[in-house]
Parts: C-alpha cells; sequence; structure tokens
C-alpha cells in the first residue's frame, strides 16, 4: 500500500498564516483556551441557571434533560427538542433490570444558539406529563469570592489532620 498511492494531508494554518489586515466584524471573541462559550455581546458566554459558564464539548454543546418519564422514547425527546435546532447526538440511558428511561438524557447541539434556544425554550415544559428540567451538561464554576484559590489549611493544629490512636498505639503509650 505505500508504494500504491500517497496520501494528502492539508497542515492547519498557524496564526500567523493569516492576513494581517482581514477582520470580521461578525467573528465572537474566543476565551483563550478556546473551549468556553463564545462571548455575548455584552461579554458574557452561555450560563447555566446557577451562573455557571457552559462549556463547549469537544465535539458540540450538550444539553441535560432531567425528570425525564420512565415510558419517553427517543422519538419524544427527538420531536421535542428538534425544534431548537439539529440535534446532532442524543442518549437516553436505561435501567437494565426494568427497560425503563432512568430519568435524564443528554443531546447534543452542534452550535451554541441552538444549546441555548432549547435550555431556555425547554425547562420547566411537560414532557408526558412530567415537567422536565433542562440545562448544560458541560460547566465550569463560578468564579469563587475572595481570589479563587482555597485556603490550605483548613483548620486544625498546623494543618495536620486529627486522628485516633490505634488500639495497639494506645496500650504502648501507657
Amino acid at each position: 500500500m505505500a508504494d500504491a498511492e500517497q496520501m494528502e494531508v492539508d497542515q492547519p494554518a498557524a496564526a500567523s498564516d493569516a492576513p494581517a489586515d482581514s477582520t470580521n466584524a461578525d467573528a465572537e471573541p474566543m476565551a483563550s483556551d478556546g473551549i468556553d462559550a463564545p462571548a455575548n455581546k455584552d461579554g458574557s458566554g452561555a450560563k447555566t441557571h446557577t451562573g455557571a459558564s457552559a462549556v463547549r464539548s469537544i465535539e458540540g454543546w450538550i444539553i441535560i434533560v432531567l425528570n425525564v418519564h420512565e415510558e419517553a422514547s427517543e422519538e419524544d425527546l427527538v420531536d421535542m427538542f428538534g425544534e431548537y435546532g439539529e440535534i446532532k447526538n442524543h442518549h437516553m440511558n436505561l435501567d437494565r433490570r426494568t427497560g425503563y428511561v432512568k430519568g435524564y438524557a443528554l443531546i447534543e447541539y452542534p452550535t451554541v444558539d441552538e444549546a441555548r434556544a432549547a435550555v431556555e425554550g425547554a425547562n420547566g415544559q411537560k414532557l408526558l406529563e412530567q415537567t422536565i428540567e433542562v440545562d448544560y451538561a458541560f460547566v465550569r464554576p463560578p468564579p469563587t469570592q475572595g481570589g479563587g484559590k482555597a485556603q490550605a489549611n483548613k483548620g486544625g493544629k498546623g494543618g495536620t489532620r486529627q486522628r485516633s490512636r490505634s488500639p495497639a498505639m494506645k496500650d504502648a503509650v501507657e
């Protein structure tokens, strides 16, 4: 196979290969690591109901649907969430013993706008007479108050763990 044909591989374009004068006013700014939600016009990214920043998975934007009725089918989910955009992938875990849905489902959208529309539109809606909760599956927690890093010494004397002595050690000391 090596002497039969050569395979062409496109090399990724480096940042320096882009023309210096090219500006795209429609492009949304990305975070430095490239996996955060694109910033909105006001500078904030996609947020969960609790205020955490939504994070893109490797292939798309995944939302989690909670409180799914045990007799719901994949068709029910696709019908409901297909209204908000193209569903790239979906998954419902089933209980091995009963064959019923475990109560949650994961749905993947290719764009943040479709995922955001699904989170905002379907949260609190009824699916088979059961109210579902919808939010982003992958999130980065909101920044902590007080500078971020947790204190290394969380109590105790000098940062050491307080333990009880083993029965053999108590006898040796006495």
